[in-house]
């Protein structure tokens, strides 16, 4: 997986916004996505972007509220989330990912990165 550090969450209210980057050793090459665990829950792929970020995934329950985006030269990506909701609650985590779509999953699925923490309260 290459060292990926995660960073931007926090507390907000719901309605409220943040924006979430990830800068990573593996960006090369690869599609990326963002993943959440909250607690007691499996983790869940939330959006990915392919490596030249021409094409986008979001599940349901987060699309029209964030945005996916990456800067190849930086090697980060980032999350920009608006109209946060409580349910949106949980430890937010980066990773490659072998493709971008429905299901897309990571590449090593045993290496993690510290990951993001989110809580929106109501």
């Amino acid at each position: 997986q290459g060292q990926v550090t995660e960073s931007g969450g926090g507390a907000v209210q719901a309605g409220g916004s943040l924006r979430l980057s990830c800068t990573t050793s593996i960006f090369i090459n690869w599609p990326m996505g963002w993943f959440r665990q909250a607690p007691g829950q499996e983790r869940e792929g939330v959006s990915c972007i392919a490596y030249w970020g021409g094409s986008t995934y979001y599940d349901d329950s987060v699309k029209g509220r964030f945005s996916i985006s990456r800067d190849n030269e930086k090697k980060t990506l980032y999350l920009q989330m608006n109209s946060l909701k409580p349910e949106d609650t949980a430890m937010y985590y980066c990773a490659a990912v072998s493709s971008c779509g429905p299901s897309f999953s990571p590449l090593n699925p045993n290496s993690w990165g510290q990951g993001t923490q989110v809580t929106v309260s109501s």
